[in-house]
């Protein structure tokens, strides 16, 4: 009952905070020129929270093990990159498009390798998880090469990756999670094996 108590956590967490991407996206689409201290605090508060969902989904008991996976120490450096753009913000404001460029990039490419292995157990709707990975890659390149000189117009980029981040987290969580309320024990029962 613990597993699956932790598990709930996780998988609620996971769609929490997908939620919040999904919503600090479309604010940073409609404002991009809000406050980049400001939106240096917010954003470093997510990652760190973030970082210690994904860190709880990885010590829990998921049936598939897919969505969960990398997500150790990916956690630890969510939350580390969190802890160092709220105590750094000044410094960072220059770097914060390259560094969420790289972010997202990573956790695109962890969510292709993913889907392939959603692939190979079978679920029938790996492919969406591949698609939306495949353009939040996309977005994280964008961010790292920072087409545009324009703070807004990069603003802009930076909500349309969040936005596709947390679509892409939330299509992890919903497709990849399953908690199984009455999962027998992986425990085999020699005695019952050799009456087979």
């Amino acid at each position: 009952m613990e597993a699956i108590r932790q598990l709930k956590i996780a998988k609620n967490g996971y769609i929490i905070m997908s939620l919040l991407f999904v919503i600090l996206g479309i604010c940073l689409i409609i404002w991009p020129d809000c406050s980049l201290k400001l939106f240096c605090t917010l954003i470093g508060i997510m990652l760190i929270a973030y970082g210690c969902i994904k860190i709880v989904g990885y010590f829990s008991k998921d049936y598939y093990c897919l969505a969960f996976q990398f997500d150790l120490a990916f956690g630890i450096l969510l939350i580390a990159v969190g802890a160092i753009i709220i105590a750094r913000r000044e410094q960072v404001v220059n770097l914060i498009f390259a560094i969420f460029g790289i972010l997202t990039l990573a956790d695109a490419l962890f969510k292709i390798q993913m889907s392939m292995d959603a692939k190979r157990f079978g679920l029938s709707l790996w492919w969406r998880i591949l698609v939306v990975a495949v353009l939040t890659g996309i977005l994280g390149v964008l961010l790292l090469i920072r087409p545009f000189d324009a703070a807004e117009i990069m603003m802009i980029l930076v909500g349309v990756s969040f936005l596709f981040e947390g679509i892409l987290n939330l299509c992890v969580a919903i497709y990849t999670i399953k908690i199984l309320e009455n999962r027998r024990p992986d425990i085999i029962d020699m005695d019952d094996f050799e009456k087979r």
